[in-house]
């Protein structure tokens, strides 16, 4: 199957899509936009890809769901649109680099210039109806997504894994942790941030790792 992607993650994942599944996925979502309510737009549900070509990626941070609300997700995990409010999640987040790092809250949750320095931040799903959080889950998404964990674990050295939360954690499987560092914590939603997120200084961990291993750090 020809799918419109940035072409290295074309040539890495071109196996992907040629199988069965995969087939069946893209008739599933293609249905779906035509009948209901979809996020996000379409030519942006590999925006992530697009913007953050495979030898690129530095940083993995995975998510599960896209927000559901309309005008919210663009393709990129946690991040919203410049003027958008920001949710919860990624306040949390941006208090943590706070802490961690002494970083002013940014007043914009976009995340662009993070994706452009190499900090590939996917959900495991990457469509949802609007306000129907979950509603495109097991139907190939996280075969395809568990494929790119792997793909990158596999075909690239010395990344940072960022897991938030018992579903990314459960990704661990899929990441060689002798070539890369895998950072796991708890969830930094609302509900669940102060579990173990808030004090886990994941950005400064990672900075440290890549600077050890000659690679630029992220101006988080």
């Amino acid at each position: 199957m020809d799918v419109k992607i940035e072409e290295s993650w074309k040539q890495h994942l071109q196996e992907e899509f040629d199988k069965p599944y995969f087939e069946n996925l893209v008739a599933f979502v293609k249905k779906e936009y035509k009948q209901a309510h979809v996020l996000p737009p379409g030519h942006l549900i590999f925006h992530v890809f697009n913007t953050c070509p495979f030898e690129k990626v530095k940083v993995v941070i995975i998510g599960q769901d896209p927000y559901p609300n309309p005008g919210q997700y663009y393709g990129i995990c946690f991040s919203v649109p410049q003027g958008v409010a920001i949710p919860g999640s990624l306040i949390n987040i941006f208090k943590e680099i706070q802490s961690d790092l002494g970083k002013p809250i940014p007043v914009s949750g976009n995340l662009d210039r993070w994706v452009e320095q190499g900090v590939f931040s996917m959900n495991s799903v990457l469509t949802v109806r609007a306000h129907e959080t979950g509603s495109h889950r097991d139907k190939g998404w996280e075969i395809f997504t568990d494929a790119v964990i792997k793909k990158l674990s596999d075909e690239r050295e010395n990344l940072v894994f960022m897991l938030w939360g018992s579903y990314a954690k459960e990704k661990k499987s899929l990441i060689d942790s002798q070539k890369h560092l895998i950072l796991t914590a708890a969830h930094p939603s609302p509900r669940s941030a102060e579990s173990g997120f808030f004090g886990c200084k994941h950005f400064s961990k990672a900075n440290t790792f890549l600077k050890s291993k000659g690679i630029k750090k992220i101006d988080w």
